[in-house]
């Protein structure tokens, strides 16, 4: 049994896969409390569905591309069954993990886009580290950026893990609202910094408070 915050149909707003078709499985409940977290409804709203409702509901969009997220998916024990059968029907399977909850049960197939916190988010001391060393050839890791200080915490990231050489993407997010993209922008050009800006387009299309978008 799963509790599930919602289930919607919408355009992927981030990582590699941005602007394509998705459904998102949102999961109740996360053991952290970044401080610029945009989804804090999902600590506690929720209700009670199986995991063949959850397959069923999913399926009913029609859509290939499935992510599951939260909140923090991975402290549910029934998302590991979820991603299972979603993968034998056909799915392609992300999933977003906070980055600080191991990641070594996920099926294989499954494209993780792990987000490694930074120090303005408040948790960064949670990191688990050992989830860069799991990382599979078509994962992805994300940095959501404030400020400078978080900037420049996630290029020794990078360059620690050499992670362009053991992930698909390396994001770079500046907090909406708050840090200017082209800012970011200049920094990584800057530096050459081998990673993607990422925009989450969803609060670009919709208004950032719009839910089930």
């Amino acid at each position: 049994m799963l509790t599930v915050n919602e289930i919607f149909h919408s355009i992927q707003g981030e990582s590699s896969r941005a602007g394509q078709l998705c459904v998102f499985v949102r999961l109740t409940a996360c053991d952290l409390r970044c401080s610029w977290c945009d989804t804090p409804y999902a600590f506690h709203e929720g209700h009670k569905m199986s995991v063949d409702d959850v397959v069923a509901a999913v399926e009913a969009h029609g859509t290939a591309l499935v992510e599951i997220t939260g909140g923090e998916p991975l402290l549910q024990e029934d998302v590991y069954p979820l991603m299972d059968r979603l993968l034998a029907a056909g799915r392609t399977v992300m999933l977003e993990t906070g980055g600080h909850r191991p990641t070594q049960r996920v099926p294989p197939a499954v494209l993780k886009i792990v987000d490694i916190k930074c120090p303005a988010s408040g948790e960064s001391g949670k990191n688990d580290w050992n989830n860069l060393e799991a990382l599979q050839p078509h994962d992805e890791v994300k940095f959501v950026i404030q400020d400078r200080g978080d900037y420049e915490f996630a290029c020794d990231v990078i360059a620690r893990y050499d992670l362009p050489a053991h992930a698909a993407a390396v994001l770079m997010s500046p907090v909406h609202a708050v840090l200017d993209p082209k800012v970011l922008s200049e920094w990584m050009l800057a530096d050459h910094l081998p990673a993607r800006l990422q925009l989450q387009l969803h609060k670009y299309i919709w208004s950032p408070t719009t839910r089930g978008v």
